[in-house]
């Protein structure tokens, strides 16, 4: 009897720590799912089954960046991997066409059992999780002690957006936002914004310029 052959995925991010963390989470699962190689910042240039966009660093999973995965022709389907379940937002990105909505606390096998539900044509939304941390993957900060959410804020802040919209893009409220800004700080040793900024720089905040191998990827014709 013949095998299928693996869902290819892209993985849509422009953190290198957090796609690595995704891959090793995939390790296991080379007979089920091939993960295509990227460039931070670029559209995906190859058939996919599948784009995975992961929302760590995104003001919000309803950006242009997902408009622009729905919109490529080479992507079959498009799925947010999130934390954030805000009942608007998910309304939201499924309405402009998203296949999937899955949380960052699912466990490997179970993300890759929604994923091939969404490959078989299935619209998959995770349960709002329970947790605040996923229970795979990886984030800057992880190791000085930040959990994702302060991550989360500490990268935006890192970017140079204000707490106003990261409050509005993360669907939180201002004190929240503050709240998590004040943990983070006391992890990071800093106390103001413009240390915080400093601090992300040097320890992988500012989003990849090239997330692999550069032979990996032909040039661009005009040379860009």
């Amino acid at each position: 009897m013949p095998t299928k052959p693996p869902i290819k995925v892209a993985l849509v991010n422009d953190y290198e720590v957090v796609v690595t963390g995704l891959l090793h989470m995939f390790a296991n699962y080379a007979d089920r799912v091939r993960v295509v190689k990227l460039v931070a910042g670029r559209e995906i240039r190859e058939r996919v089954d599948i784009a995975l966009y992961d929302s760590f660093g995104q003001p919000s999973a309803d950006t242009p960046a997902v408009e622009g995965v729905l919109r490529n022709p080479l992507v079959a389907r498009t799925v947010v991997y999130t934390w954030n379940f805000q009942q608007a937002l998910v309304r939201r990105v499924t309405t402009d066409g998203v296949s999937g909505y899955l949380s960052k606390t699912l466990p490997a096998h179970a993300l890759v059992h929604a994923l091939e539900q969404v490959h078989a044509g299935k619209m998959v939304i995770s349960p709002a999780p329970k947790a605040a941390n996923p229970t795979g993957g990886n984030w800057p900060g992880r190791e000085e002690g930040l959990s994702y959410r302060e991550s989360e804020v500490i990268a935006l802040i890192t970017q140079g957006l204000p707490n106003a919209e990261i409050a509005q893009g993360m669907y939180l409220s201002p004190n929240s936002v503050k709240s998590y800004i004040r943990s983070a700080y006391r992890k990071m040793g800093v106390v103001r914004r413009s240390q915080a900024v400093s601090w992300g720089m040097r320890h992988g905040f500012s989003s990849d310029y090239i997330r692999f191998d550069p032979e990996d990827v032909q040039p661009d014709p005009d040379g860009s």
